[in-house]
């Protein structure tokens, strides 16, 4: 049997405050193989945005341990320090933003070259053409020499998710990339995902506030006060409706 390329192991997070300790996350066990498309939907608070920091290493966790399959090895990524988180991360798993963060002076292709030019992974000329080849599979190949400001939410969101895909990881993490979005717009941001997994073979983590997404995920789970917990798959919930 393969391991599952994420792993997290009785993991707890907490926060110390002025009004006293916060239990963000409480004794999360969870395995993601290869190729899956997992959602995890939650309510504002539920502990979303901490578990997928809990899974790319951006925060420390109290208790417990992420490990991540890379180059064939089981990686333990918070015993890596800061720095080497940073680079880790910057080869091997992509993240997308919700408020997409992108960079206002510089143009989309130079947005989505960044990555590349931190993690030296590709020479400018070829890192030109990789940008350039991940904007057109996001339909915005014509856009290339616009700054962010000139396009729309649903475009920059897309231009987030090439510059997650720059250096080509294995793995992307989306925070409520869709949150933000029409209804028209997030359904096309979904069907990219959907590809990606389904033809380049990506393990995408995506959390949403959502519940109608749920059935789109290959397997979804809810987290709740922040524990996991189990969601129906689509034919669990297909044979509830037909036994009542």
């Amino acid at each position: 049997m393969t391991s599952p390329i994420i792993e997290l192991r009785d993991v707890n997070k907490i926060y110390s405050t002025a009004a006293g300790d916060f239990v963000a996350l409480k004794n999360i066990n969870l395995e993601i193989e290869a190729g899956e498309f997992l959602g995890v939907v939650g309510k504002s608070g539920a502990g979303k945005s901490t578990l997928l920091n809990m899974l790319n290493g951006v925060d420390d966790l109290t208790s417990g341990e992420t490990l991540i399959q890379t180059e064939g090895a089981s990686l333990s990524i918070h015993k890596l320090s800061e720095d080497q988180r940073a680079s880790w991360r910057g080869k091997n798993m992509g993240v997308v933003y919700q408020s997409f963060q992108l960079l206002p002076m510089l143009s989309l292709a130079e947005n989505v070259m960044l990555p590349m030019d931190l993690t030296g992974n590709f020479n400018p000329r070829k890192a030109k053409e990789r940008a350039l080849e991940l904007l057109k599979l996001m339909e915005l190949e014509e856009h290339a020499n616009k700054l962010p400001s000139f396009i729309s939410g649903g475009q920059q969101q897309r231009v987030a998710i090439a510059r997650a895909l720059a250096n080509d990881p294995p793995i992307l993490v989306a925070d409520e990339p869709t949150g933000s979005l029409d209804s028209i717009t997030a359904d096309h941001i979904f069907d990219v995902f959907t590809r990606l997994v389904e033809e380049r073979g990506k393990t995408i983590v995506m959390v949403t506030h959502d519940l109608g997404l749920a059935s789109r995920f290959s397997r979804s789970l809810t987290i709740a006060d922040g524990e996991l917990v189990d969601a129906p798959s689509e034919f669990d919930r297909t044979m509830m409706r037909r036994r009542k």
